[in-house]
């Protein structure tokens, strides 16, 4: 049973009847379509408050070697606390490249933003290796905050101190449905703060902003930069999930209930046309064959449609997506390479 291009509607799982994403035959008909599919999006996400650009309040600055670590909070709107981290190069002689890094979910609820100072990825082989520091040596600023339920924020539902992590997840999910909301519009609205914030500090050049995640913090990373076109460059690691094909192979429970944004399906919209909105900025896409919360078949379909838009704007050189065999739900040290390279290439 299968969801490629050309094969035709084909019946998955309860009586769903899969489709095909029509390729447009021009980029200026796709330009076309980025306003329109822009807003069926924002309104999936559900009724989100007003964005803006929030008051920061900087708690503490400390000295480490090569770098100024910012320890940061906001008030995102509706009356949460966002913790972030701001590391700044000390040999920053004007306005440089910043990276808009997004942590990954793992179920590490107390972790959040500190993965920037952890060996935080299986498969990495240099455990001495850490994100945050290796960035910065890289010549980026970096930028990372806690998503809900994460770091200070596992407490940070109805039930308070109560409740954690994944309890608070599923309260948080269940609540934000009764507001007309959902979570994962809370999470990426949060992620649009943090960009609004970023674009402001005098550190940053706002022509030369990247998003980079693993797992949910690629998806985080692609759903931003889809809504938000000041993101110019995306890496995405580890999660390039196509809905139909999860379904397909009954492995919708890999992700936790945070992921989810009602009506995408009905509305004939999967993951190729989300992150097709990304086109033609720069997008490296790379993920494990044996990864069972992005299966295979999906990324193909996922990839494909990219290099065909990519190359109608003539900017095949924009677009890389690999599939790598043998690998799983792993940031091995190859993809680390790749990451680098494309935001040096890129950036």
């Amino acid at each position: 049973m299968s969801c490629e291009k050309g094969a035709g509607a084909s019946v998955l799982k309860r009586g769903f009847t899969a489709f095909d994403t029509p390729r447009p035959p021009t980029a200026d008909e796709w330009e076309q379509q980025k306003p329109r599919l822009r807003a069926t999006l924002r309104r999936l996400l559900g009724d989100l408050p007003p964005l803006f650009v929030p008051k920061v309040e900087i708690l503490k600055k400390e000295k480490f070697e090569g770098f100024t670590r910012e320890s940061l909070v906001f008030d995102n709107g509706v009356g949460d606390t966002v913790y972030g981290y701001l590391l700044i190069p000390h040999d920053l002689q004007s306005r440089g490249p910043a990276v808009l890094y997004h942590h990954y979910h793992g179920n590490a609820y107390n972790q959040g933003k500190e993965e920037l100072f952890l060996p935080a990825f299986t498969g990495m082989g240099n455990r001495s290796l850490v994100t945050g520091p290796e960035l910065v040596r890289a010549g980026y600023i970096v930028f990372c905050i806690d998503a809900y339920c994460f770091g200070p924020r596992h407490f940070q539902g109805p039930a308070g101190e109560r409740e954690e992590g994944a309890l608070t997840e599923a309260a948080l999910a269940k609540t934000f449905l009764w507001e007309g909301r959902t979570l994962w519009g809370m999470i990426v609205r949060d992620d649009m703060l943090a960009l609004r914030y970023l674009l402001t500090r005098p550190e940053v050049d706002p022509d030369r902003v990247a998003a980079l995640g693993m797992s949910m913090g690629a998806t985080r990373s692609w759903w931003l930069a889809a809504l938000e076109q000041q993101i110019k460059v995306v890496v995405s690691v580890a999660c390039l999930t196509r809905y139909q094909d999860l379904i397909r192979t009954g492995d919708v429970n890999e992700h936790g209930v945070y992921y989810f944004v009602p009506g995408m399906l009905r509305e004939k919209i999967d993951m190729e046309s989300v992150i097709g909105l990304i086109a033609p900025r720069p997008l490296l896409t790379l993920t494990g064959a044996q990864d069972r919360g992005s299966p295979a078949a999906g990324v193909r379909i996922i990839n494909a449609f990219q290099e065909h838009l990519y190359s109608l704007y003539g900017k095949a050189e924009n677009f890389r997506g690999v599939l790598y065999p043998h690998v799983g739900h792993e940031f091995t040290p190859e993809m680390w390479r790749e990451t680098l390279l494309w935001l040096q290439k890129h950036l």
